[in-house]
C-alpha cells in the first residue's frame, strides 16, 4: 500500500471529499471540500474520480512525504509549492519519486490549498464521507504531524495529458459575489437590504469553515422578536441581534434563530472558500 507522511500539517489539514449531503433531516450537515471546484479539478488532474479525498490545507505551512511515489496535483490557493527540489507548478500534475516532498509554504493569493493524489485519501469514510466536519466534529479527525495516510488503489483513468490549464491565482483584492434575497428580508428595512448590497464588506479575522463574519454598517431589523429555529444552507447570510452579518460556510448549522436577510448563491461558495480576513467583499444583487 501507497502512504503518504505529514512530516508538517501547518495551521490546519484536512481531509475532505464531496461531503455527505442529504442528512441535513437528521441534523448532520453535507460539509465537504470548502473549495469544491478545487477539488473536482485537483483530482481530475490527477485521474482520480472526483469523489476521491484530498488533502485540504488552510494557508500553507504544510510539508508531506509520498513514500511510494505518485502523481500529486495542488490546486486552490496560489503559492511557491515545491516538488521535491523542483517548483511544483499549480494546476499541473506532477509525477514525484519515493519519498519526495511536497512543500506548501504560506499562500501568496486564497486561503486554502487543495492537494490531490492519485488513488486519493483512503482514511475511513464516516457516514458515507471522508470528510471532517468542524462544527459537528463528523469524520477523519485533522492531520496532525506525523500522522501515515492510506493512498487508494490505482484509477481506472489514466492521468489525463493537458500542459496548461487556463485558471489563475484567486484575487488578492477586492471579491464579488451574487446576492439574492433570503426569506426574513421582511424582517428588515430597505436601509439595511441597501447597505448589505452597497458597502464594501471587510472578511475579519472570525472566518473558517463553519462561516465568515463580516465588518461593515450594521443592519438594523424592522422587526423585534425571535425566530424559532430553521433551516440554514451554506451562504445563507444571518444577521445577529447586534446588526452584524455573517455568511454560513460548508460546515455551517443545518438550524439557526437569527433572521437571514441574504443569500450567496451556490456557484459562489468556492470563491468565499478562498477571501482571506482583511479582503473586501462586495455583494451584487441579483448577480447569479
Amino acid at each position: 500500500m501507497t502512504t503518504l507522511t505529514v512530516l508538517a500539517a501547518g495551521p490546519l489539514t484536512l481531509v475532505e471529499d464531496l461531503g455527505r449531503p442529504g442528512l441535513g433531516a437528521l441534523g448532520v450537515g453535507a460539509s465537504g471540500a470548502a473549495d469544491a471546484a478545487a477539488h473536482r479539478l485537483a483530482n481530475r488532474l490527477v485521474g482520480n474520480p472526483e469523489q476521491a479525498a484530498t488533502l485540504e490545507v488552510l494557508l500553507g505551512g504544510a510539508r508531506l512525504r509520498l513514500d511510494g511515489g505518485g502523481w500529486v496535483a495542488v490546486t486552490g490557493a496560489w503559492g511557491d509549492t515545491r516538488g521535491g527540489e523542483r517548483r511544483l507548478e499549480p494546476h499541473t500534475a506532477t509525477l514525484l519519486a519515493p519519498g519526495e516532498i511536497v512543500d506548501l509554504p504560506p499562500a501568496a493569493a486564497g486561503l486554502r490549498y487543495v492537494v490531490a493524489v492519485r488513488g486519493g485519501i483512503d482514511v475511513p469514510p464516516v457516514l458515507g464521507s471522508r470528510s471532517w466536519d468542524v462544527l459537528a466534529r463528523l469524520g477523519p479527525a485533522p492531520v496532525r504531524d506525523g500522522d501515515v495516510l492510506p493512498i487508494g488503489s490505482e484509477p481506472a483513468v489514466a492521468v489525463p495529458a493537458a500542459d496548461l490549464v487556463p485558471i489563475g491565482p484567486p484575487p488578492t483584492g477586492d471579491v464579488r459575489v451574487g446576492l439574492l434575497p433570503g426569506p426574513r428580508r421582511d424582517w428588515f428595512g430597505d436601509d439595511a437590504w441597501a447597505a448589505l448590497a452597497s458597502a464594501p464588506w471587510m472578511v475579519t479575522e472570525r472566518t473558517d469553515r463553519t462561516g465568515i463574519r463580516l465588518d461593515g454598517p450594521p443592519l438594523p431589523r424592522a422587526r423585534s422578536g425571535e425566530l424559532p429555529s430553521e433551516g440554514m444552507v451554506p451562504g445563507a447570510i444571518q444577521v445577529s441581534p447586534d446588526g452584524v452579518p455573517t455568511i454560513l460556510g460548508v460546515d455551517g448549522p443545518v438550524t439557526g434563530g437569527y433572521p437571514v436577510l441574504g443569500v450567496v448563491p451556490s456557484v459562489f461558495l468556492d470563491a468565499l472558500a478562498q477571501v482571506r480576513p482583511g479582503q473586501r467583499l462586495r455583494l451584487t444583487p441579483g448577480h447569479r
